[in-house]
């Protein structure tokens, strides 16, 4: 009994030391590499105008000149009238302007505007006229007296003023001829910053059926007064000013005596 109880222990001894006995260290598993995913490709950004890259915006046109400038009246000074009342039966007229009945309100320009015109050079369709000197439509005598007035032959004539070198134009006043109420026809008046009138800009017109071939005007006839007529040129640049008149009621000739251009 000892002895197979002394065997048992044996054996078990052997076994627990057979346990005991060490191996080899397990070496750990290498890490497995992940296995790559597809990635699909982000989509390409849709460009977007960044604020700070903006493109200018186009220029605004620049204003007139009045607009940035103090608008006074300009320094017109009247003659003496010669009739008084509105004349009546004023034969074979159309298209009359009517009159205005009381004096006509200051003209605004931009300050600084003078006549320019003064003293300037004349020439004419008709060089030497019938009465009177050329440079007399320029020498600042408005009155309606024998002395003042330059008359031309009959039909068609123009005279051109030479202002010596471009102005802003605002307006032009002219007297034909205001002893007695007189219509004159086809008033014509152009501004052009050339002598030939190549690129002329007309200003007004009353030649209603074209007579003098510058095209159909729509202005309307008017009395001559000592107010003179007064055109709104609107700031129109040029050199030289052109007016253009054939007859009268009253005869065939033309006369002029003063033409003002308000500019600078």
């Amino acid at each position: 009994m000892k002895n197979a109880v002394k065997l048992g222990t044996l054996i078990l001894v052997v076994a627990l030391m057979a346990g005991c006995k060490k191996g080899p260290a397990s070496q750990p598993e290498p890490a497995k590499e992940p296995t790559p995913q597809a990635v699909e490709p982000a989509p390409a950004p849709v460009p977007t105008p960044a604020a700070a890259v903006e493109a200018p915006a186009p220029a605004a046109p620049a204003a007139p000149v009045a607009a940035t400038e103090t608008l006074v009246a300009i320094p017109l000074v009247l003659p003496k009238p010669m009739f008084v009342g509105t004349p009546q039966n004023l034969e074979g007229v159309e298209n009359l302007e009517k009159p205005l009945g009381k004096a006509r309100p200051p003209f605004l320009a931009p300050e600084g505007a003078a006549n320019v015109a003064l003293h300037k050079p004349v020439t004419s369709s008709e060089p030497m006229p019938i009465m009177g000197e050329l440079s007399m439509i320029v020498d600042g005598d408005k009155e309606a007296t024998e002395g003042s007035v330059v008359e031309l032959g009959p039909f068609k004539h123009w005279v051109i003023i030479d202002l010596e070198q471009e102005r802003d134009i605002y307006a032009v006043v002219v007297w034909h001829y205001h002893k007695t109420p007189t219509v004159y026809f086809d008033v014509v008046v152009q501004v052009s910053p050339d002598p030939e009138f190549i690129n002329a800009t007309t200003i007004f017109n009353n030649d209603s059926d074209n007579t003098l071939g510058l095209g159909v005007g729509t202005d309307m006839n008017y009395i001559e007064t000592a107010e003179g007529k007064l055109i709104d040129a609107k700031g129109i640049r040029g050199r030289y000013v052109r007016l253009w008149t054939q007859s009268n009621n009253q005869n065939d000739y033309s006369h002029y005596i003063e033409v003002e251009v308000y500019g600078k």
